[in-house]
This record gives structure tokens, sequence and C-alpha cells, in this order.
């Protein structure tokens, strides 16, 4: 008997691992909680980038990226200019009702805003500090008291985000030469990946003697190399349980940067790692900053993790589809689906579980249609000029001529108020 003939020992896993069990932390501001690590679900993140001295523009971009589905949106705080504005867009987006928890990003200088402009401390959520950039020996040592203490003082908690590109020199020196002195030395990349990871756990360890809870800190450790994050993030996992968030950092543009981001985070949360996610794509000229939101939500729920809008199932296309109707219907429908979700969030709980099917031929699209809540199979070339419509599993109605999207739209819409808005009804 080969290989492939051996029977099988048991059904394989088609789910993520169990998660990593870390500490629970809080984001907060007023009555709004925002809980990750633990068992709480896996948080998206977005950053802004607009200028935080500009309150009127980052105020903007904080909306769209809060309504895009971002739980916490973190911002630039580099200056005493942006540090002297970020209470006025707190209030702002507090008048606008709006109670996304604000994340500020300091570097370098990050010791002197915290302590030089208390209501930018406050109108804070959270921190985020690069032990990298708070300066060398006695002084960065100094200066990021100063800024666990003012977390300490407000009760913040604190990212303590290490990067390769800005990592603490002093200790990647000190690992070279402790490598040096090893029977059998480490490659170099294995030795900056200890240094990431040290750089992290050794700062995180000094947060907490200078009092600062440890459900309070998370840990982050980016790099720009898929294989480089998962096997830094698989160690800090191994030697810590406090909450990860994953990123790859300057993932690129477009195409790469969604294929190498989505590459690296899935094989960690599908091991069961991860607290939360950001994707850092660089936008195009002119470019939604949402796209990053929209890409970690897509992450999260095709690894089954979490779910946040009805998924759409749509074919390929090939030689049978040469009409680019089922195409357009599909982009369509996507779209459909995506602007109605914040009317449907409110009234209609679990509509974001919906699967929507549509397919461009006879090959697969019957069956594709029956297996989501509510499908279409256009006509290929050749076939009928119909398009049957399945709904539950079954086909209920078939549409033809030209009004096909709207009558589609019009049966989703029912389909959505009859079954989400008085569950049991919809036979």
């Amino acid at each position: 008997m080969n290989a492939m003939d051996k029977p099988l020992d048991g059904p394989a896993s088609t789910g993520p691992a169990a998660r990593r069990l870390s500490r629970r932390v809080e984001l907060r501001w007023g009555s709004r909680v925002v809980r990750f690590g633990g068992d709480a679900p896996v948080m998206v993140q977005a950053m802004t980038n607009t200028d935080t001295a500009d309150p009127v523009a980052t105020a903007i971009q904080v909306r769209e990226l809060a309504a895009a589905g971002s739980e916490a949106v973190r911002i630039t705080v580099n200056s005493p200019e942006a540090a002297r504005e970020v209470a006025y867009l707190r209030e702002a987006l507090d008048r606008g009702g709006l109670d996304v928890p604000l994340i500020g990003d300091f570097h370098y200088n990050g010791h002197k805003l915290l302590t030089q402009f208390p209501d930018c401390a406050q109108a804070l959520s959270k921190y985020r500090i690069n032990p990298g950039n708070v300066g060398r020996g006695a002084r960065g040592e100094d200066n990021f008291a100063q800024m666990i203490e003012v977390a300490c003082r407000y009760e913040r908690p604190v990212r303590i985000g290490v990067n390769w590109g800005s990592l603490d020199q002093e200790l990647l020196a000190r690992l070279m030469d402790e490598n040096g002195e090893r029977d059998r030395p480490w490659d170099a990349s294995a030795v900056l990946r200890e240094a990431l990871v040290r750089s992290a756990l050794d700062s995180a360890r000094r947060a907490e003697q200078l009092g600062l809870a440890g459900n309070r800190i998370c840990l982050s450790a980016k790099v720009s190399a898929v294989q480089q994050l998962i096997a830094v993030y698989r160690e800090l996992a191994r030697r810590c349980d406090y909450p990860l968030h994953l990123g790859l950092t300057e993932a690129g543009m477009d195409s790469k940067g969604i294929v190498a981001s989505t590459a690296a985070l899935s094989v960690l949360l599908q091991e069961g790692i991860g607290d939360t996610i950001r994707v850092s794509l660089t936008p195009e000229p002119g470019g939604a900053r949402t796209r990053e939101v929209q890409v970690a939500q897509e992450i999260l729920q095709s690894l089954g993790l979490r779910a946040f809008v009805p998924m759409v199932t749509a074919c390929p296309g090939c030689g049978r589809t040469t009409s680019t109707v089922f195409q357009e219907l599909a982009s369509r429908v996507q779209a459909y689906l995506r602007e109605r979700m914040p009317e449907w969030k409110s009234r209609y709980p679990g509509v974001e579980n919906l699967t929507v099917a549509v397919m461009g031929c006879v090959v697969n699209g019957p069956g594709e249609s029956r297996h989501a809540d509510i499908g279409i199979s256009l006509p290929g070339t050749g076939e009928q000029p119909v398009a049957p419509v399945f709904i539950d599993g079954e086909r209920r109605i078939t549409l033809k001529g030209e009004r096909i999207s709207q009558e589609f739209e019009a049966i989703v819409e029912e389909y959505v108020n009859r079954r989400y808005g008085h569950p049991g009804l919809v036979s």
C-alpha cells in the first residue's frame, strides 16, 4: 500500500488552530470599550496618513477609517503642533458621535510630547512606543521611563512596537558579539530576529518594573519580509503571553502589498497567533486609505475568524463566458452589499454571515448557487438567455431581460429583511 492508499486517521482540520491564550487588553474612550487579546476577536486597526497638526483633515480620515470598520485608529504625534491638536481632534470626533479609540504613534520625542501636552496624553486611548527610537544608553532609559510613567498616570495601555528598520543598535551589536563567541554561530538573519524579540520582551519587562500593568502591554515586531515576520512572531508567541499586534511593515502597493500581507498574516492567524492586525498598504496616488481596512477584514473573514460583510462567490470566467455580464453583476452586487452594511448592521444582526454567489455559466453556476444563501447563475456563451436564482439551495425564480441586476438586488434586500429582520420566517 503506498502513501496515497493509506486511510486517513481522521477528518482533517478545516479551521484555524486554537487561539494562543494571551492577556486581555482594553481600549477605552467614554463608554466605548474595545477588547483584544484573550478570547476577544482579532481587532482590525488602521492608521491615518494626514498631518495631525491639521485636525480637520485628520478627523475626516479617522471617520472614513472607522466607517470602513477600523476598530481603533492610530495617528502620528510627531511635533508640538500635532500634539497640541490631538485634544481638539478628539473633541471634534466626540461632537460628531464617533467614539473610536485613538492611538498615538510616538518616535524620538514622545517623552517630551506626552509630558508637555497632558491634554494630548489624556485624549489618546493608547500609546505606541518604539524602543529603538527613544534614545541610547541612560538617556534612552530615562525617555522610555517618562513615557511609561505617563501611561501609568492616565491608565493607558501601550504597544511596544519594534521595527527592523529602527532596531536598537546597541542591543544588536551586543547580540552579534555574543553570537561570535558561539561554537556554531547563527546566521545574520537569526541574530536580527533574536534582537527584535529581545528588544520587545526586555522593553515589556522594563515597563512592568516601572509600574505598568501587564494587561496594559501589547507587543509588535515588524519586518517587511514574509518568512522573517512569521519566524519572529512564532518566537514571540512562544516566549510571552502579551497580546501581539500583527503587520507586515512597508508591505508595498496594490497586489504586491495585499499578497505579501495576506501570506504572512494568514500563516500566523491560522496557527492561533495574533490579537490585532493592520495591513500597511501604500495607497495609490489619490487612492482611498480605507483599502487597508477592507483587506484586513477580508483576511479575517476568509480564514473564518470573523465576519464583517456578506461574502460574494464569483467565478473567474473562461471561454464559456465571453459576456462580461456576470463580471459586471458580481462587481455591482459586492459594492451594493458594502453600501448597505452600515444600515443592515444596525437592523439585521448576523447579516454579515450572508453568502451570495454570482456565477457565469452552467458548469459550476447552479452548484455554487445552491451552496450560497442566495445565488444567481447567469447564462454562458450559447446558453439560454435566462438566469435562475437559488434561495437556500432551491431554484425559486428565473430572471431575464435588461433589469437582472436591479431585480437580483431587490431579491437580496427582501431576503435579508425576512431572514435577519424576522428570524425563522424564511422558508
